[in-house]
Order: C-alpha cells, then sequence, then structure tokens
C-alpha cells in the first residue's frame, strides 16, 4: 500500500473542483422544487460507483481501443483546463442541459460523475497510485452526500456570491492542476 497525504489532499482537491458540487447547489435546489425530494443517499453511492470503476476499468477501456494514459491525461488536462476557465471567468463552454428529473440519473451522472470527473480520475491515476484516488473519492462522495442533504442551508449561508468565490478560487487551483498534469504527462509522451 502506498498511503500518501500529500497525494490524496492533491487528488481530493481536484475531483472536488471538478465536481463543484458547491457550484452546482443552484441546480440540486431547483430539481428539488420540481420533484420535492432528492434521492442523496442513492446519487451518492451511485456516483461513487461509477468513479471507482471507472479507474479500474477504464484504463482497460483505453488499452483495447489503443491509447495510453499519458495521452489521455493530457487530453484530460485540456478538460481541466476548460472546466477551470469557466469557473474563473463565469463563462459556460460547454454544460450538459439541465436534468428534467431529481433521479439517479441527472444527479449521479453526469452532474457528480461527468466526463469532466471520469476524464480527471484517469488522468490522475496517470500520476498517483490507484488507493491515494479511491480515498480522494470516498472524501468526495461523503462531502457530496452532505452537500445534497443540506443545499438549501448552504445556499442560504454562503448566498449567491459566497458561492460564486468559491467556484473563482478553485477555477484557479484547477487551472495550475491543469497546467501540471500536462507538464507532466507530455514530456512522458516524448520519451515514449
Amino acid at each position: 500500500m502506498n498511503f500518501s497525504f500529500k497525494e490524496i489532499v492533491t487528488a481530493s482537491m481536484v475531483l472536488f473542483a471538478v465536481i463543484d458540487i458547491l457550484g452546482s447547489v443552484p441546480i440540486v435546489i431547483s430539481l428539488r422544487n420540481k420533484v420535492g425530494h432528492i434521492q442523496s443517499e442513492k446519487a451518492s453511492i451511485v456516483a461513487a460507483c461509477i468513479m471507482v470503476a471507472f479507474l479500474f476499468v477504464g484504463e482497460s477501456i483505453l488499452n483495447l481501443i489503443g491509447i495510453d494514459v499519458n495521452s489521455f491525461a493530457v487530453a484530460g488536462a485540456f478538460v481541466i483546463f476548460f472546466l477551470a476557465l469557466e469557473m474563473v471567468l463565469g463563462i459556460t463552454l460547454f454544460k450538459d442541459d439541465q436534468p428534467e428529473s431529481a433521479s439517479v440519473v441527472p444527479i449521479a451522472f453526469p452532474l457528480i460523475a461527468g466526463a469532466g470527473t471520469l476524464t480527471s480520475i484517469l488522468a490522475l491515476r496517470a500520476e498517483y497510485h490507484v488507493e491515494n484516488i479511491v480515498v480522494a473519492i470516498i472524501i468526495n462522495i461523503i462531502f457530496v452526500y452532505l452537500v445534497l442533504k443540506s443545499s438549501s442551508k448552504i445556499e442560504r449561508i454562503l448566498g449567491k456570491n459566497g458561492l460564486s468565490v468559491i467556484r473563482k478560487v478553485f477555477g484557479v487551483i484547477l487551472l495550475a492542476i491543469a497546467v501540471k498534469l500536462f507538464a507532466t504527462n507530455i514530456n512522458q509522451l516524448w520519451l515514449n
């Protein structure tokens, strides 16, 4: 076992920024208003299963189609970079349509375990030990569950400005991580 506190913290921050559950609080609240109840436990467990499964099977799928992890990590760095730009600049480059119901499908996937999250997981796998990424996923899922359970309280406490500040701060962190991920993996591609 190669547990590393530094890797766990870094992977947790990457996933926290990419999942952006605090930024999704307005979507969660509008879903709750439409359907009355959100299945927080079910959505969190399904999202965790999707992420862990992709962590272990994602590389095999890539190998099947002839793509190595470093190439995927470089592509992932671009996705993370553009997600970070969205967060920092407050623009929308690409987003899924707003879900119509509060079932597992719109919350667990794509809101929590969406394309950005899955790309980030594989990109992290190119740099960090799997057990540290699993711990980071668990930490984030616990946080996601707590946010889903208390989304209306969080919105009242932080307000729109507070949520916006948190989004921008994590956007800058995510931008720096994307650059580091790109630099590390582009070097590996040149060495191969």
